[in-house]
């Protein structure tokens, strides 16, 4: 049975103790993304020869690819310090504040799932981002009084998962809106071995591809799925991994040829046994299969949608006909007219 988090590309205490070690530092050691790091060098380089804070940065995307390494890279390309911060873990006004006036001058503020933002402090993130200012009320009733506080000019980047559900006016409020994508193959190529040289792992080419290519696109799933290996490659063969050994790695870690793990293989069963195929509700699914609505759509589904084997459409979840394939199922149902 396939560890319950070996695909998961959310961070576990594990990852995030392993990754502070693996992160590159500069954008000369990161590796894919070449488009959005292009553009990212560009308009460093002109922040800094202006002498000025820069835009304000929203990086979009799938979590565990990269986003709050770049958001460190980019504080150190431009030479400042970096506050880290969550959206769920801020919760009031003056959480914020003391956050923001404690910054330098161009420094830069990172704010993790900054989706998760209550409206509250959404609001006072407006002014400190437009004016850099920001209004705090001192008080309650009669004797509440408004204070201005001046911060210095600062680069805010978020990150987040769900761009959509962003409020439109936060998200115009930031200058350089970038997605986050996934990786091929051979670019994962490169990030394992990469990893595998910090972490004094041997591992040949063939070895690095199979890994690269089961692991669904995201960096930190190739780390995981690398560290699980070397485990497998010092217990039961001589610490090397060389194809046979991932081979037998991924097989025992329930990880099959394109990535997917028992319960990706589940939900497109439920899909086509229980429900024809589809289309399924969102909620339906996650009653048939026993997973939470939120990880379902966040964890599993954007793979398999990536993969082509899951359409959303307006009502519900379908399968495709290579998730049929996959399956070694016939699809006996006549899917067209469905949109009509």
């Amino acid at each position: 049975m396939t560890e319950i988090y070996i695909t998961d590309p959310t961070p576990i205490d594990d990852d995030i103790i392993i990754e502070k070690s693996l992160r590159p530092s500069q954008f000369d050691e990161f590796i894919g993304q070449k488009e959005l790091v292009d553009n990212l060098k560009l308009y460093i380089e002109a922040a800094n020869k202006r002498g000025e804070s820069l835009d304000h940065v929203l990086l979009f995307g799938p979590p565990g690819l990269g986003k709050t390494t770049l958001a460190n890279i980019i504080a150190k390309e431009l030479d400042v310090n970096i506050k880290h911060a969550a959206g769920p873990v801020v919760e009031r006004a003056g959480d914020l504040a003391g956050m923001i006036t404690n910054l330098d001058r161009r420094d830069v503020f990172f704010i993790d799932e900054i989706h998760r933002l209550n409206s509250v402090v959404e609001e006072y993130l407006y002014s400190a981002m437009e004016d850099f200012s920001i209004d705090i009320v001192i008080d309650k009733g009669p004797s509440a009084r408004s204070v201005q506080l001046n911060i210095e000019p600062f680069t805010l980047i978020g990150a987040t998962t769900r761009l959509g559900n962003l409020t439109s006016p936060l998200r115009d409020r930031f200058g350089v809106v970038l997605r986050v994508d996934y990786y091929n193959s051979k670019e994962l190529f490169h990030i394992i071995n990469r990893s595998a040289a910090i972490l004094g792992v041997e591992i040949n080419d063939d070895g690095a591809m199979e890994l690269a290519k089961r692991s669904r696109g995201t960096p930190r799933i190739a780390n995981r799925i690398l560290r699980r290996s070397r485990d497998f490659a010092q217990v039961k063969a001589s610490g090397k991994i060389d194809l046979k050994l991932a081979e037998y790695a991924l097989e025992k870690l329930g990880i099959d040829k394109i990535g997917l793990d028992i319960m990706d293989r589940k939900i497109l069963e439920v899909v086509i046994d229980k429900f024809s195929g589809g289309p399924v509700g969102l909620k339906s699914l996650s009653v048939a299969i026993g997973e939470d609505v939120s990880t379902i759509e966040e964890v599993y589904e954007p793979f398999l949608i990536k993969e082509g084997l899951l359409m959303r459409t307006p009502r519900g979840r379908v399968a495709q006909e290579s998730a049929y394939k996959i399956l070694g199922k016939k699809n006996t149902k006549d899917q067209q007219g469905l949109f009509k």
